[in-house]
Protein backbone atom coordinates (compact mmCIF):
# COMPACT_ATOMS: atom_id res chain seq x y z
CA UNK A 1 0.00 0.00 0.00
CA UNK A 2 2.31 2.26 0.84
CA UNK A 3 4.79 1.67 -1.99
CA UNK A 4 2.01 2.19 -4.38
CA UNK A 5 1.14 5.46 -3.01
CA UNK A 6 4.87 6.51 -3.49
CA UNK A 7 4.63 5.29 -6.94
CA UNK A 8 1.60 7.68 -7.36
CA UNK A 9 3.00 10.41 -5.88
CA UNK A 10 6.04 9.89 -8.24
CA UNK A 11 3.93 10.38 -11.10
CA UNK A 12 2.09 13.11 -10.05
CA UNK A 13 5.40 15.17 -9.25
CA UNK A 14 6.61 14.03 -12.57
CA UNK A 15 3.59 15.38 -14.65
CA UNK A 16 3.81 18.71 -11.96
CA UNK A 17 6.78 18.91 -13.36
CA UNK A 18 6.15 18.52 -17.08
CA UNK A 19 3.37 21.04 -16.64
CA UNK A 20 5.28 23.91 -15.10
CA UNK A 21 8.01 23.18 -18.09
CA UNK A 22 5.73 23.35 -20.48
CA UNK A 23 4.41 26.77 -18.85
CA UNK A 24 7.59 28.16 -19.24
CA UNK A 25 8.16 27.65 -22.77
CA UNK A 26 4.57 29.04 -23.16
CA UNK A 27 6.16 32.39 -21.06
CA UNK A 28 8.87 32.47 -23.89
CA UNK A 29 6.45 32.51 -26.87
CA UNK A 30 3.61 34.23 -25.69
CA UNK A 31 4.63 36.09 -21.61
CA UNK A 32 2.76 35.33 -18.87
CA UNK A 33 -0.58 37.33 -19.90
CA UNK A 34 -0.63 34.65 -22.65
CA UNK A 35 -0.43 31.32 -20.81
CA UNK A 36 -2.84 29.16 -20.96
CA UNK A 37 -4.11 25.90 -18.93
CA UNK A 38 -5.80 24.40 -21.63
CA UNK A 39 -2.90 25.07 -24.12
CA UNK A 40 -0.26 23.35 -21.29
CA UNK A 41 -3.06 20.60 -21.30
CA UNK A 42 -2.81 19.74 -24.95
CA UNK A 43 0.76 20.08 -25.42
CA UNK A 44 1.20 17.44 -22.91
CA UNK A 45 -1.63 15.68 -24.63
CA UNK A 46 -4.28 15.71 -21.94
CA UNK A 47 -7.64 16.59 -21.79
CA UNK A 48 -8.47 19.89 -19.94
CA UNK A 49 -9.99 18.67 -17.57
CA UNK A 50 -7.11 16.57 -16.10
CA UNK A 51 -4.77 19.54 -15.71
CA UNK A 52 -7.37 21.17 -12.96
CA UNK A 53 -6.62 18.35 -10.92
CA UNK A 54 -3.07 19.82 -10.60
CA UNK A 55 -3.56 23.31 -10.99
CA UNK A 56 -7.29 24.42 -10.44
CA UNK A 57 -6.60 28.01 -12.17
CA UNK A 58 -4.28 29.89 -14.34
CA UNK A 59 -3.34 31.82 -11.47
CA UNK A 60 -2.11 28.37 -9.38
CA UNK A 61 -0.12 28.05 -12.13
CA UNK A 62 1.33 31.09 -12.35
CA UNK A 63 2.26 31.45 -7.97
CA UNK A 64 4.43 28.06 -8.76
CA UNK A 65 6.45 29.03 -11.18
CA UNK A 66 6.53 32.81 -10.05
CA UNK A 67 7.70 31.18 -6.61
CA UNK A 68 10.37 28.83 -7.98
CA UNK A 69 11.75 31.37 -9.73
CA UNK A 70 12.29 33.18 -6.75
CA UNK A 71 13.46 30.14 -4.89
CA UNK A 72 15.88 30.09 -7.70
CA UNK A 73 17.49 33.23 -7.62
CA UNK A 74 17.57 32.78 -3.34
CA UNK A 75 19.31 29.67 -3.90
CA UNK A 76 22.30 31.26 -6.62
CA UNK A 77 22.72 34.17 -4.38
CA UNK A 78 23.13 31.94 -1.38
CA UNK A 79 25.44 29.71 -3.17
CA UNK A 80 27.67 32.47 -4.36
CA UNK A 81 27.48 33.77 -0.60
CA UNK A 82 28.56 30.54 0.25
CA UNK A 83 31.48 30.32 -1.94
CA UNK A 84 33.47 33.79 -0.21
CA UNK A 85 34.82 33.53 3.16
CA UNK A 86 32.50 34.98 5.74
CA UNK A 87 35.10 37.61 6.63
CA UNK A 88 34.87 38.80 3.04
CA UNK A 89 32.31 41.21 3.32
CA UNK A 90 32.88 43.18 -0.09
CA UNK A 91 33.83 39.59 -1.75
CA UNK A 92 30.51 38.53 -0.75
CA UNK A 93 28.20 41.12 -1.96
CA UNK A 94 29.86 41.27 -5.21
CA UNK A 95 29.62 37.77 -5.67
CA UNK A 96 25.77 37.79 -5.15
CA UNK A 97 25.35 40.85 -7.19
CA UNK A 98 27.02 39.07 -10.13
CA UNK A 99 25.27 35.96 -9.12
CA UNK A 100 21.70 38.32 -9.37
CA UNK A 101 22.95 38.82 -12.83
CA UNK A 102 24.15 35.64 -14.09
CA UNK A 103 20.73 33.88 -13.20
CA UNK A 104 18.87 36.83 -14.94
CA UNK A 105 20.39 36.52 -18.44
CA UNK A 106 20.39 32.90 -18.37
CA UNK A 107 16.64 32.94 -16.89
CA UNK A 108 15.28 35.91 -19.19
CA UNK A 109 11.43 34.65 -19.10
CA UNK A 110 11.44 33.84 -15.40
CA UNK A 111 13.02 36.95 -14.77
CA UNK A 112 10.50 38.78 -16.46
CA UNK A 113 7.98 37.06 -14.98
CA UNK A 114 9.02 38.29 -11.32
CA UNK A 115 10.43 41.62 -12.44
CA UNK A 116 8.90 42.50 -15.08
CA UNK A 117 5.26 44.19 -15.97
CA UNK A 118 2.83 42.56 -13.52
CA UNK A 119 0.31 40.06 -15.18
CA UNK A 120 -2.92 41.75 -15.94
CA UNK A 121 -5.90 40.51 -12.83
CA UNK A 122 -3.05 38.13 -10.78
CA UNK A 123 -2.03 39.13 -7.18
CA UNK A 124 0.79 37.39 -5.89
CA UNK A 125 -0.31 36.06 -2.85
CA UNK A 126 1.31 35.79 0.55
CA UNK A 127 2.66 32.81 0.43
CA UNK A 128 4.97 33.89 -2.62
CA UNK A 129 6.64 36.33 0.15
CA UNK A 130 9.20 34.26 1.72
CA UNK A 131 10.31 33.28 -1.58
CA UNK A 132 11.06 36.78 -2.88
CA UNK A 133 12.61 37.59 -0.04
CA UNK A 134 15.58 34.92 -0.33
CA UNK A 135 18.04 37.36 -2.20
CA UNK A 136 16.82 40.38 -0.26
CA UNK A 137 17.77 38.23 3.50
CA UNK A 138 21.08 37.45 1.84
CA UNK A 139 22.29 40.48 0.85
CA UNK A 140 21.01 42.30 4.46
CA UNK A 141 22.67 39.15 6.47
CA UNK A 142 26.17 40.13 4.67
CA UNK A 143 25.78 43.75 6.33
CA UNK A 144 24.94 42.72 9.48
CA UNK A 145 28.33 40.35 9.22
CA UNK A 146 29.96 43.08 8.50
CA UNK A 147 28.46 45.27 11.33
CA UNK A 148 29.04 43.15 13.94
CA UNK A 149 32.51 42.82 12.47
CA UNK A 150 32.84 46.60 12.87
CA UNK A 151 33.64 46.75 9.05
CA UNK A 152 30.84 48.40 7.91
CA UNK A 153 31.13 52.71 7.64
CA UNK A 154 28.27 53.84 5.89
CA UNK A 155 29.27 56.64 3.68
CA UNK A 156 26.00 58.93 3.79
CA UNK A 157 26.84 62.30 5.32
CA UNK A 158 25.56 65.01 2.98
CA UNK A 159 22.86 63.02 1.83
CA UNK A 160 19.04 64.43 2.29
CA UNK A 161 17.56 63.72 5.43
CA UNK A 162 15.44 60.20 5.63
CA UNK A 163 12.13 61.26 4.84
CA UNK A 164 9.82 61.18 7.96
CA UNK A 165 7.10 58.58 6.15
CA UNK A 166 10.09 56.25 5.84
CA UNK A 167 9.83 55.70 9.55
CA UNK A 168 7.36 53.11 10.27
CA UNK A 169 9.16 51.01 7.10
CA UNK A 170 12.34 51.20 8.93
CA UNK A 171 11.01 50.21 12.10
CA UNK A 172 8.86 47.08 10.83
CA UNK A 173 12.23 46.20 8.44
CA UNK A 174 14.17 46.44 11.72
CA UNK A 175 11.95 43.45 13.03
CA UNK A 176 13.19 41.41 10.93
CA UNK A 177 15.95 41.95 8.20
CA UNK A 178 17.58 45.28 9.29
CA UNK A 179 17.78 44.68 13.07
CA UNK A 180 21.53 46.40 14.14
CA UNK A 181 20.67 49.48 11.21
CA UNK A 182 19.83 52.68 11.59
CA UNK A 183 16.79 54.53 9.36
CA UNK A 184 19.01 56.09 6.56
CA UNK A 185 21.73 52.63 5.94
CA UNK A 186 18.03 50.81 5.60
CA UNK A 187 16.73 53.29 3.24
CA UNK A 188 20.27 52.89 1.38
CA UNK A 189 20.14 49.32 1.45
CA UNK A 190 16.76 49.33 -0.45
CA UNK A 191 17.84 52.04 -2.79
CA UNK A 192 20.79 49.58 -3.52
CA UNK A 193 18.87 46.59 -4.36
CA UNK A 194 16.51 48.97 -6.24
CA UNK A 195 19.67 49.83 -8.20
CA UNK A 196 21.01 46.39 -9.11
CA UNK A 197 17.83 45.06 -10.20
CA UNK A 198 17.06 48.13 -11.97
CA UNK A 199 20.32 47.81 -13.92
CA UNK A 200 19.50 44.40 -14.95
CA UNK A 201 16.30 45.03 -16.12
CA UNK A 202 17.91 47.99 -18.20
CA UNK A 203 19.97 45.31 -19.91
CA UNK A 204 18.16 42.30 -20.11
CA UNK A 205 15.24 44.52 -21.61
CA UNK A 206 16.91 46.56 -24.30
CA UNK A 207 17.37 49.67 -22.52
CA UNK A 208 21.04 49.86 -22.68
CA UNK A 209 21.25 48.61 -26.32
CA UNK A 210 23.57 51.13 -28.49
CA UNK A 211 24.06 53.00 -24.70
CA UNK A 212 26.34 50.54 -23.16
CA UNK A 213 29.53 48.09 -24.75
CA UNK A 214 30.12 46.22 -22.09
CA UNK A 215 27.12 46.30 -19.49
CA UNK A 216 29.16 43.52 -16.93
CA UNK A 217 31.71 46.35 -16.50
CA UNK A 218 29.03 48.63 -15.50
CA UNK A 219 26.77 46.79 -13.49
CA UNK A 220 30.12 45.53 -11.34
CA UNK A 221 30.81 49.12 -11.06
CA UNK A 222 27.19 50.13 -9.99
CA UNK A 223 27.43 46.92 -7.63
CA UNK A 224 30.93 48.59 -6.17
CA UNK A 225 28.94 51.89 -5.53
CA UNK A 226 26.21 51.10 -3.64
CA UNK A 227 28.67 48.75 -1.47
CA UNK A 228 31.05 51.62 -1.04
CA UNK A 229 27.73 54.10 0.03
CA UNK A 230 26.61 51.20 2.74
CA UNK A 231 30.54 51.01 3.97
CA UNK A 232 31.96 47.89 2.31
CA UNK A 233 35.32 48.14 1.33
CA UNK A 234 37.35 45.53 0.54
CA UNK A 235 38.73 43.41 3.65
Amino acid sequence: MNASRTARERVRAELTGEIKDVARRQLAAEGASGLSLRAVARELGMVSSAIYRYFPSRDDLLTALITEAFDAVGEAAEAADASCPKDRHLDRWMAVCRAFRTWALAHPHEYALIHGTPVPGYIAPQETAVAAARDGVVLATILRDAQEAGALTPRLTGFPPTPESFVPDADRLRETLFAPFPDDVILAALMAWTQLYGAISFELFGMYHNVLETPADTFDHTALTQAHLLGLTRD
